[in-house]
């Protein structure tokens, strides 16, 4: 099969070759999934987990892209709950080889069904983006309705699907971005938008949540924020400053195949946009990881065509 490959860690985005490799293996409760879109985080040829396995052995030549939408072919032993041919998506393990291939072998608790409305390039955009949104607003902060939570990077991949969540539980919802990022953000259900080069966080007043996905600076200074009892959840680095009389916690998206059927109930009833911008092909996957260009949405490697 074909698949992106990095072996070398100091060289980066720069080391990734498109080449041939031996089909995966499905072991006891996998699933191998013929890939036809897959979705990739940026920053994660930074994590430990692409280069070594569970027990810190190298494991390069490793395969990048970690969200999959495609069909099963093939069971392991001891799978239930899926069948050959079934669409797909979901999320691939961290510490094993991604979906950046024509083939990947996952745990089958980590995917979802796929209904055949749901085109795979907007299933790829959502698992990561998807179950972050909700465990970083619902899991960890116990958002509920009537509060006010505050969403850093309301335009991004996560923030935008953070804000229609928030807005559909019925909280008030402050989003910041860019300027260029205002309309989209009230369009996706936001009550305010604060933009992070021209405004002050003080504006957007005493909040119950803040869901950060920036870290830095915006991080720290959005501490004193929190109204007492409150929480602060980030996905960018562990806080070092927390709320007086508050919570801060930094957590790291977990597969959940119940939520990812519920965000694809949400997706079908309208309730909820996922933002898909360039879709390129394979062969063009360290071009789209290396680019720095701001494209609105997610940039998904559309795998197979059929």
């Amino acid at each position: 099969m074909r698949a992106i490959t990095v072996r070398d860690r100091a060289a980066g985005i720069t080391g990734m070759t498109l080449e041939d490799l031996p089909r995966p293996h499905a072991a006891e409760n996998d699933v191998i999934v013929q890939v036809h879109a897959a979705g990739f985080t940026r920053g994660e040829l930074d994590w430990p987990a692409t280069w070594a396995d569970r027990a810190g052995r190298d494991r390069t030549p490793s395969v990048p892209g970690h969200e999959v939408s495609g069909v099963v072919t093939e069971l392991g032993y001891g799978t239930t709950g899926l069948t050959v041919g079934q669409r797909v998506f979901g999320l691939t393990d961290w510490t094993r080889d991604g979906s950046l291939a024509e083939y990947v072998a996952v745990e089958a608790r980590n995917l979802a069904p796929l209904p055949a409305d749901i085109d795979h390039t907007v299933a790829a955009a959502l698992p990561i983006s998807g179950l972050t949104a909700w465990q970083g607003l619902f899991d960890h902060a116990r958002l509920t309705t009537g509060q006010t939570v505050l969403i850093h990077g309301a335009a991004g991949a996560v923030g935008s699907i953070a804000v229609q969540l928030a807005h559909e539980t019925g909280a008030r919802v402050v989003g910041t971005g860019r300027s260029a990022d205002r309309n989209t953000v009230l369009e996706l259900g936001a009550h305010a938008f604060l933009d992070l080069e021209a405004d002050r966080l003080e504006d957007a007043g005493r909040v119950d949540v803040v869901f950060d996905v920036i870290g830095g600076d915006i991080l720290d200074h959005s501490a004193a924020l929190v109204r007492p009892g409150g929480t602060l959840v980030t996905i960018a680095h562990p806080p070092t400053v927390r709320p007086d009389d508050g919570r801060a916690l930094f957590f790291v998206v977990e597969p959940d195949r119940a939520r990812l059927a519920d965000l694809t109930r949400r997706l079908r009833d309208g309730r909820l946009r996922v933002r898909v911008g360039a879709v390129r092909p394979l062969a063009e996957a360290a071009a789209a990881f290396a680019s720095r260009q701001r494209v609105p949405g997610r940039t998904i490697v559309r795998v197979a065509e059929n």
